[in-house]
């Protein structure tokens, strides 16, 4: 089927010039991935009339890519790596560039018994050197045979397959290969069917080897546990060089039969509101995902001049996903009490827990609950004794729900033992979805995988009702004389005060001159005047001591220096890294 390219008036769900995006329901039955490979899923979806609908940084549709039309695409693609020589088993990287070259490639490699491996963009952050080299690394961990790329960045996705020995190769130069006749391989369910690479993959790069039977059980605990039903429809700008955006808006739009709408994430990062203005015209209920950070960034944007029920209209909006990052009960309010006036329901909140070791999805909130919180106080964070002597702290943690279909959770302490509920520990998980290794890498396997087991490297409990709450990252917890203190408990403090946002500080512990441990923050500062930065700096230095008991050294450093991951999630080890190479240069302060 041949669509030609057009718009949809921004106000109306009305199709104009043509362009009609693919339907929300198409009358065929709904499967939960139950599948045994994921080409299954895709010729299954294929057989509908639901797909993949593309818009421009303003929101405006450009592109109809029916299911059908992809698997056609694949097949044609799969051919043409057959006729470059590639054989099952070879990892093939391509540069995820949300679009359907991409989307066919991808799952082109896959019909051809190849393994396809998503690899960032550029960001704004960083610059060209450090781009070649955190991709060139990645192939050197996952030893690709080509590395598929957007014309636009040839030079440097040229550069890097270069220097890893590969043969690099842009989306024209592939569609020029005639394609060959040959008979496709059989999948095998257990084989591998792709590998991911987490976002703070960088020095040290995890490649994640996920299985056909892996994928297609935590799809279909996806589509069951959010209730996927007639009418839903999927709005998403996010990544897929991510697992979030892969996973859970790719992939599983096709093992579940969903139509989908995407932004591409930089026109995301420039335009926040066309994400709900895309979501505002779909006639059905929409599944949208995102880190807390989107919801903040939108907050953020809106005008005190703006009628948000002019504009908007958030009230089919069923299943407002929440997740990659620590869930900020504080921020969701703030996006609830925005966007209310545009039909918004604060119990359309889905927080959940997940991580590219389990595929995606470990924990759900079940739909309609909203997001729940427990107050915990900040001596059990930490390890410490009650202080009887100050008023008790608290900290709001937040619910993520339940496990998915085939996954069971354990929270183990520090002697591997299984701890009661509401004991704060280690986040281990067993499941149909857990990852079948780390690619080539058999000791950090062995280091994560422990009879079936996977380790998270999280911290948290879980509450009678078998509830997940997550309070940390385990690796990025700082301990300073014997208490623990979370990074983010002194970020979203520092956040509180008057001109920050959130990202605009990184927290974590250095060693001072005497040997001991400190903790360090590095704060975004938008002020110029020298004498404003001094007591800038006073109030934050004030600020964590009152929440660590002790001085913190504290560094004013220029906007956007800060590092993010490939998903925009803020660094800290990279920060970390970075600051004690110099590499981060401080605002020097008067004396």
């Amino acid at each position: 089927m041949t669509v030609s390219e057009a718009v949809l008036d921004k106000t109306a769900s009305a199709p104009v010039q043509g362009l009609v995006p693919t339907p929300n329901d198409d009358g065929r039955p709904r499967r939960y991935s139950d599948f045994e490979t994921f080409c299954d899923a895709l010729d299954y979806a294929a057989e509908g009339e639901k797909g993949m609908n593309f818009h421009d940084p303003r929101g405006t549709l450009v592109r109809v890519y029916p299911f059908r039309e992809l698997r056609a695409d694949a097949l044609v693609a799969a051919q043409r790596l057959i006729a470059m020589g590639i054989e099952p088993g070879d990892r093939v990287a391509l540069i995820a560039e949300t679009g359907t070259d991409f989307a066919a490639l991808f799952c082109g490699a896959i019909y051809a018994g190849a393994w396809p491996v998503p690899l960032p963009l550029p960001t704004s952050f960083g610059g060209k050197e450090n781009y070649i080299d955190q991709i060139a690394v990645q192939l050197a961990s996952s030893d690709p045979k080509v590395l598929f790329f957007p014309g636009e960045i040839a030079e440097m996705c040229g550069a890097a397959a270069e220097r890893q020995g590969c043969k690099g190769m842009s989306w024209a130069e592939f569609d020029a290969i005639v394609p060959g006749d040959t008979t496709l391989p059989t999948p095998d369910p257990d084989a591998i069917c792709y590998l991911q690479y987490s976002s703070g993959s960088t020095r040290f790069p995890h490649g994640v080897a996920v299985t056909h039977r892996a994928l297609l059980a935590n799809l279909a605990g996806q589509g069951h546990g959010i209730d996927i039903r007639e009418g839903d429809r999927c709005i998403s700008w996010l990544p897929w060089y991510h697992d979030m955006g892969l996973v859970g808006c790719f992939l599983s739009t096709i093992g579940n039969q969903l139509s989908v709408d995407y932004l591409r994430t930089e026109d995301f990062a420039r335009r926040p509101l066309a994400w709900l203005d895309v979501i505002s015209r779909n006639p059905g209920t929409t599944i949208s995902y995102s880190p807390t950070f989107g919801f903040d960034i939108c907050s953020r944007r809106i005008s005190s001049q703006t009628n948000l029920a002019e504009r908007f209209d958030l009230s089919r909006w069923r299943v407002a996903g929440n997740g990659a990052d620590m869930i900020r009960p504080d921020v969701m309010q703030a996006f609830v009490d925005v966007f209310s006036a545009a039909g918004f329901k604060a119990n359309a909140f889905l927080p959940s827990y997940g991580l590219a070791e389990a595929t995606l999805a470990v924990t759900l909130m079940p739909p309609a609950e909203g997001i729940r919180v427990e107050l915990v106080e900040e001596e059990r964070l930490s390890g410490a004794p009650r202080d009887l002597s100050r008023p008790a702290r608290y900290r709001a943690i937040v619910n993520c729900g339940v496990p998915v279909r085939g996954m069971e959770i354990e929270i183990r302490g520090e002697n591997g033992s299984v701890l009661a509920h509401h004991h704060i520990g280690k986040v281990w998980c067993r499941g149909s979805s857990v990852m079948h290794s780390y690619f080539r890498d058999p000791e950090s396997t062995d280091a994560a995988l422990v009879d079936g087991w996977l380790d998270t490297g999280d911290m948290g409990y879980l509450n009678a009702e078998g509830y997940l709450f997550i309070v940390g990252r385990a690796k990025d917890m700082i301990i300073i004389n014997g208490k623990n203190h979370w990074p983010q408990d002194i970020e979203w403090a520092v956040e509180q005060l008057p001109g920050f946002h959130q990202g605009d500080i990184a927290a974590f512990s250095i060693e001072t001159e005497n040997g001991e441990e400190a903790p360090a923050v590095l704060v975004h500062c938008r002020v110029s005047d020298p004498e404003e930065r001094v007591r800038l700096h006073e109030q934050i230095r004030e600020k964590v001591r009152s929440i660590t008991g002790m001085n913190c050294v504290v560094e004013l450093v220029p906007p956007r220096t800060l590092p993010r991951t490939s998903s925009g999630k803020l660094s800290r080890a990279k920060a970390k890294k970075l600051y004690l190479a110099g590499e981060i240069e401080p605002y020097r302060l008067a004396a």
